[in-house]
């Protein structure tokens, strides 16, 4: 299993528009992607503009066939266009426990 833990801080004023956003996209990724075993998506206690987005995958295919979907396309381009994102920091592995 293929697990993919994003921290992401959202841009100044743009907290709300990024939750609404992501959790649309969350929803639509266990809605239609067999792959995807949990999306999670969490808001810092500390800072209300810091999430942490933790999504486990079959493999590598299943994640890869989540980035071709047009919903994470669509997600991508409205981060995009609306500025969303002051930073983000991806860690990609694969798990070891429990398996």
């Amino acid at each position: 299993m293929i697990s993919l833990v994003i921290i992401v801080e959202a841009a100044e004023g743009k907290a709300e528009d990024f939750l609404n956003y992501i959790t649309e996209e969350a929803a639509d990724v266990i809605a239609h992607e067999p792959g995807c075993r949990q999306f999670l998506v969490s808001r810092s206690k500390e800072d209300s503009n810091v999430f942490t987005l933790a999504e486990f995958y079959d493999d590598d295919a299943a994640l890869e066939h989540h980035r071709l979907t047009p919903h994470f396309i669509l997600f991508q381009e409205r981060v995009q266009e609306h500025g969303l994102i002051a930073k983000k920091t991806p860690v990609q592995g694969e798990v070891v426990f429990p398996v």
